[in-house]
C-alpha cells in the first residue's frame, strides 16, 4: 500500500475510532486501518499529529492525567500521604507508566510545582521586569501569585499548603526537589531584592527576611481568603488585595 493511501486510510478509520470514545492508542488506530505500527509512524510522526490532521484536540496524555490526579490528591491529603499506586489508578495509567514519567515523589513534586505553583509565572515577571523599580515589580509578582493560585476559577490553596509543608519539613523523598524549587524561585527573588537594596531603592536588611516579610502576608491571605469570603463577607478583588499587601511592604521597605 502506497504511503499516501495508508495516510488516507488511517485518517478515515481514525474518525470512526475516535467517535467510539475512550482513549485509543496508536495500536488501535493502526489496527483499525489495517497497517502496522511502523506504517502508522511513516504516515504520522505521532498520535498528536494524527489528531492535528483530524482537527481534533487529543485527550490529556498520561503525564497531564497524572499531574491532574496528583494535584487533587495532594490538595486533599498532602504529598507525604500520597500513594503512588493509588495515583496510578486515579490517573488511569499503569504503575510502570507512572514511574517512567515520575520515578518518585521528588519528580512528582517538581512536576506539580512547575505546572501548578507560582514558580514559573513569577520567574517570567522577573525576567520581563527585572530592570524596573520595586514599585512596579513587586505588586505584579503578587498578582502573578494570585492568578496562579486561583487560575481559571480553580482554588489551588490545598496544593499551596502541601508545598509549604514540603518546603518546611524537607522530607527525605522530596528534599532534592524542594531544594531545586527554593534555589529557583527564592534565588531569583532574593537576587532582585538584593539588587534593589544595592541601588538604594529598598531599605537594607537581610534579603531573605525581606522576602519572607513580603510573601508571608500574601500567603496568609491566599489561605484564608475562602473563609474570609464565606464567613466575613470579604469582597475585595483578589488581585487588588494582594497588590495592596505588596504596596504595604513597599512602604515598610522605603528608605
Amino acid at each position: 500500500m502506497a504511503e499516501g493511501d495508508s495516510r488516507g486510510r488511517i485518517l478515515n478509520r481514525a474518525r470512526v475510532v475516535v467517535a467510539m470514545g475512550g482513549k485509543p492508542t496508536v495500536a488501535d488506530f493502526a489496527a483499525a486501518a489495517g497497517v502496522s505500527r511502523a506504517g502508522f509512524y511513516r504516515a504520522f510522526k505521532s498520535r498528536d499529529a494524527l489528531f492535528q490532521a483530524l482537527n481534533r484536540v487529543p485527550e490529556p496524555g498520561s503525564r497531564d492525567r497524572i499531574l491532574a490526579a496528583a494535584f487533587r490528591m495532594v490538595g486533599e491529603r498532602g504529598l507525604s500521604s500520597l500513594s503512588m499506586d493509588e495515583l496510578a489508578r486515579k490517573a488511569g495509567v499503569s504503575r510502570a507508566s507512572l514511574y517512567r514519567l515520575f520515578p518518585g515523589k521528588g519528580a512528582l513534586f517538581t512536576g506539580l510545582v512547575r505546572t501548578y505553583s507560582p514558580l514559573e509565572p513569577v520567574t517570567r515577571v522577573l525576567e520581563a521586569m527585572g530592570d524596573e523599580p520595586p514599585e512596579a515589580v513587586m505588586p505584579e509578582v503578587a498578582r502573578a501569585v494570585y492568578r496562579t493560585v486561583y487560575a481559571r476559577g480553580e482554588n489551588r490553596t490545598g496544593l499551596l499548603r502541601a508545598l509549604f509543608f514540603e518546603v518546611s519539613s524537607l522530607a527525605p523523598d522530596t528534599e532534592g526537589a524542594v531544594r531545586e524549587v527554593i534555589a529557583s524561585l527564592v534565588g531569583s527573588l532574593v537576587k532582585y531584592i538584593t539588587t534593589q537594596m544595592s541601588a538604594g531603592r529598598l531599605r537594607p536588611m537581610h534579603p531573605l527576611l525581606a522576602l519572607q516579610s513580603f510573601a508571608g502576608p500574601i500567603f496568609f491571605h491566599l489561605l484564608t481568603r475562602p473563609a474570609a469570603e464565606q464567613v466575613l463577607g470579604f469582597e475585595m478583588d483578589g488581585e487588588q488585595a494582594v497588590a495592596e499587601l505588596a504596596e504595604t511592604w513597599l512602604r515598610a521597605m522605603a528608605i
